[in-house]
C-alpha cells in the first residue's frame, strides 16, 4: 500500500511539473510576433481624412475607446471623452475576465512609436509585448490594407489628449495563458476595387467588424452561425440587447430588404435634425452606434449590402430587447 501511495505521489508530482512546464512555455515562448518596426509615418492631408473616416465611421475606434451615453438611443458618444478608453468587457457579457479599452489619445500613446501602435492594431501585441484579448478586433485589422492602418494611426495621433488612467485588463485562468497563443503576424491585403462590390463589401464589413457583434459569442469565441445575430449584451439597468440577424434569410434576416431599405436604415441617423431620444429604464435601446455608422459613405454601405446578400442565410429569430427582469 505504501508503494502504491508513493507511486501515485510521484505520478501527481510529475503531472504538476508537466503542467507547470506547459504554462511556463506559453508565457515565455508566446506570443510569437516579430518586434515592432521602426516605421515613422509622415501624415498627409489625404491620410488624415481617410483615418478620420475609418476611425469615426467604419472601424469605429472612437466607439469602444470613448464613453457612451447609455440614456440615449444608440448610446451616442459623450463629448470630451473621445479616445479616453475605459469601456469594460467582462463576465456580464460572457468574457473570461475583465478587459478594458485603452486610452488611445496622446495622453497614453504619446510615448509609443508608430511601429508599436501598428503592431498592436494588427497583431494584438502591445508595446510591452503583452497580448490583447481579441475583443479588440486586431484579427480583422491585420488583414486590411496597410495604408488604411497607417491612416488610422496618423489620425489617432491628432486626438486631443484626455487624462484618463485605465485599470489593467485581467484574464481568468486558463485564458490568461491561452491569450498568449492568439496573436499572429499581420497578413495585410490590398483594398479591392470598388467596382467589385462583393469583394469590396467584404473588405469594408471586415474593417467594420460586423461579424463580431452579429455573431453569438461565448468567452470570446464564436459559438453561433456567422452574421445570424443573437449575441447578448447585458446593460447596467438589467436589460438585455441582442444583435440582429443580418444574413439574407427572408423570414428572420434581411433577405427581403432592398439596397434602398438598407441605406435608409443608416442614413436616417445622418439627418442634421436627428437627435438621439432619451431612453427610460425598461424601454428598448440598442448598442448599434447608428450615429457613427450613418456617416459611412453610401458606396461603402451599398457594397456591404451586396456582400451580405452572398453569405449563408440562417433562419434565426432574434428577440432584440428584454427589459430588466426578463430573458
Amino acid at each position: 500500500m505504501k508503494k502504491v501511495l508513493k507511486f501515485l505521489g510521484i505520478l501527481i508530482l510529475l503531472v504538476i511539473i508537466a503542467i507547470g512546464g506547459v504554462l511556463t512555455y506559453l508565457k515565455v515562448a508566446f506570443p510569437k510576433v516579430k518586434p515592432a518596426t521602426n516605421m515613422k509615418i509622415v501624415a498627409t492631408p489625404e491620410m488624415l481624412k481617410r483615418g478620420y473616416y475609418l476611425a469615426n465611421h467604419v472601424c469605429l475606434c472612437v466607439d469602444c475607446h470613448s464613453a457612451r451615453d447609455i440614456s440615449k438611443y444608440g448610446m451616442p458618444l459623450i463629448a470630451g471623452t473621445i479616445g479616453q478608453g475605459g469601456q469594460v468587457f467582462d463576465h456580464s457579457e460572457s468574457f473570461p475576465g475583465s478587459f478594458y479599452a485603452r486610452n488611445i489619445t496622446p495622453y497614453n500613446l504619446g510615448t509609443w512609436t508608430d511601429g508599436e501602435i501598428y503592431r498592436t492594431i494588427t497583431t494584438g501585441v502591445d508595446k510591452d509585448g503583452k497580448p490583447l484579448f481579441p475583443v479588440m478586433p486586431y484579427q480583422n485589422y491585420g488583414k486590411l490594407d496597410t495604408n488604411d492602418i497607417l491612416s488610422l494611426i496618423a489620425y489617432i495621433r491628432t486626438l486631443p489628449p484626455v487624462k484618463n488612467d485605465i485599470p489593467a485588463s485581467k484574464a481568468d485562468f486558463p485564458m490568461n495563458f491561452i491569450m498568449n497563443t492568439i496573436p499572429q503576424e499581420a497578413t495585410p491585403s490590398p483594398m479591392p476595387s470598388k467596382t467589385d462590390q462583393v469583394a469590396y463589401g467584404k473588405y469594408i464589413a471586415m474593417a467594420a467588424s460586423c461579424i463580431d457583434c452579429h455573431t453569438k459569442q461565448s468567452r470570446g469565441k464564436f459559438v453561433g452561425e456567422m452574421f445570424a445575430g443573437n449575441f447578448e449584451f447585458h446593460m447596467p439597468d438589467g436589460s438585455i440587447i441582442r444583435s440582429a440577424n443580418i444574413t439574407p434569410d427572408k423570414e428572420t434576416g434581411i433577405g427581403l430588404w432592398t439596397k434602398e431599405i438598407f441605406l435608409a436604415k443608416f442614413k436616417t441617423y445622418a439627418d442634421s435634425n436627428y437627435r438621439a431620444p432619451t431612453v427610460k429604464t425598461g424601454q428598448t435601446n440598442t448598442l448599434m452606434p447608428w450615429d457613427n455608422y450613418a456617416g459611412m459613405d453610401s458606396t461603402d454601405l451599398t457594397a456591404i449590402f451586396a456582400y451580405l446578400q452572398t453569405i449563408k442565410p440562417v433562419k434565426q429569430q432574434v428577440n432584440h430587447f428584454s427589459p430588466p427582469g426578463e430573458k
